[in-house]
């Protein structure tokens, strides 16, 4: 190199200051600075922002998401720990019930620790720690309105700034080796690709009709000095309509219930008939847990809940320079609860696949496409197994390889809700951590032919402590 050259460093913009912008402009910090452009203005705490509609519902982290986590901003997870969050013991910290109506034994003997706090938190502890990376810059009040370049190549994003960024603001210019959209399932990246000329996209919708209702409520009193455990009850998708719900413990001193219910079963928002509706569940725990317990503030309801996929990775002549992720490529029923964990590992297959090949390289923007894929298919799959089941979801019936799947997958939860080894199996394939091929493994195969055959519980397995504090 000649003396007295500057090497230019690459950069990167990233539309949207989501879960899924923040842990990609992380992946990408090592190799370019980044720029985060995002509509609307941060808070500058654990407080509700606009941007996150699903917010106030039930979150939680599978220990997938806890580990990639925790490889791509080392100590995340034990910061949102000291905030309040909490690991717990999938399944020894829950009581569930399956969606065949099968209650999960309290196994402690898996590795599987969940992270669980509001989104709030997890929002603000990330944002915290992402924005204080001084090779990323955000840019609030700012909106991506149109890609720059053509179908061959992305080269930058337009954008309009200032608050409301509504037409008439002050445009300009963004130039990026790199455009990567996180703007959720709002994204507007299938339209931007037409304008340049590109290929149409590909889009699969199945959507089981779930609403959600859900209501804060203050822990009772007794409940506080004991983890609680989470409290689930699943729909059964060969119900129609299927309804359930969760009981999810909280920093603060909180719970978050979350009803749901798909169509003609759907949850109430009226405050008289909400606690009625829980213990009209195929088991009454959550209502009999939360009658009583003082509400803070009121229920907020979403039916935006369709398992929505876009098979950008599919695309034959993908313009260098551009990248999907998060919710922008695939938006999933919430019940699953794989957003969050989709969204870390998709960051960590950009981050190592750039390690492997640097940015500019042609063809690059495709091998990070397909390589974010391969998280997407395993939650899309699980998410869809279930939902195609439900009346009305889908315009395509489930064929005779998907009904016979549907039924081993049945199999394999009776099995893991009698059996340890079953069950850590079972959850590896439910945490993303593993692929659903585990579920063919000797782990699930040998106790589900030959036992030994438990019986299965008859009713949820609250500890006696646990249901005097909730239940005096």
């Amino acid at each position: 190199m000649a003396e007295g050259t500057v090497t230019r460093r690459p950069t990167a913009v990233v539309i949207g200051a989501s879960a899924t912008g923040l842990l990609a402009a992380a992946a990408l910090a090592d190799f370019a600075d980044v720029t985060v452009v995002e509509r609307d203005r941060l808070p500058d705490g654990p407080e509700p922002r606009r941007g996150v509609p699903q917010a106030r519902h039930a979150h939680l982290v599978w220990s997938g998401g806890v580990k990639a986590f925790d490889e791509l901003l080392p100590g995340l997870t034990g910061e949102i720990v000291a905030h309040g969050g909490r690991l717990v013991h999938i399944m020894g910290d829950m009581v569930s019930r399956a969606p065949n109506e099968v209650w999960f034994r309290r196994f402690t003997s898996t590795h599987h620790r969940n992270l669980v706090c509001s989104r709030d938190l997890l929002d603000s502890v990330l944002r915290a720690r992402v924005l204080a990376d001084e090779r990323i810059t955000l840019r609030q009040e700012t909106t991506a309105f149109r890609l720059e370049g053509d179908a061959a190549a992305v080269t930058g994003v337009h954008i309009r700034a200032g608050a409301g960024a509504g037409a008439g603001a002050e445009e300009g210019t963004l130039r990026a080796d790199l455009v990567v959209d996180a703007s959720g399932r709002g994204s507007r990246a299938p339209q931007w690709l037409t304008e340049l000329g590109a290929p149409g996209i590909t889009e699969r919708e199945v959507n089981a009709g779930v609403a959600y209702a859900t209501r804060l409520y203050r822990a009772p009193e007794a409940a506080r000095s004991i983890d609680f455990p989470l409290v689930n009850v699943q729909a059964n998708p060969a119900k129609a309509p299927g309804r359930g719900g969760i009981i999810l413990p909280i920093e603060g001193n909180r719970w978050i219930v979350t009803l749901a219910g798909t169509r003609g079963g759907e949850p109430t928002d009226d405050p008289d008939a909400y606690v009625d509706f829980a213990l009209s569940l195929d088991d009454p725990v959550i209502g009999e847990l939360v009658k009583g317990l003082e509400p803070l503030g009121d229920i907020i309801t979403t039916r935006a809940t369709a398992n929505r996929r876009r098979y950008y990775e599919q695309v034959k002549h993908w313009p260098d320079g551009f990248l999907v992720l998060g919710d922008a490529v695939a938006g999933y029923n919430p019940v699953y609860g794989h957003g969050l964990t989709v969204a870390a590992q998709c960051a960590l297959a950009v981050r190592d696949t750039l390690g492997a090949t640097g940015l500019g390289r042609p063809g690059l923007a495709r091998r990070l496409q397909r390589a974010a894929a391969r998280p997407v298919a395993a939650a899309w799959d699980l998410a869809v197994g279930q939902d195609a089941l439900y009346p009305g979801a889908t315009d395509t019936r489930p064929n005779s390889i998907e009904r016979l799947l549907a039924r081993f997958v049945d199999r394999a939860v009776e099995t893991g809700a009698r059996n340890p080894r079953a069950m850590a199996a079972l959850l590896d394939v439910m945490s993303l951590e593993r692929p659903a091929t585990r579920l063919f493994s000797p782990d699930m195969l040998v106790p589900m032919l030959i036992g030994p055959r438990r019986p299965h519980l008859q009713g949820p397995p609250l500890t006696d402590a646990e249901r005097k504090t909730a239940m005096p």
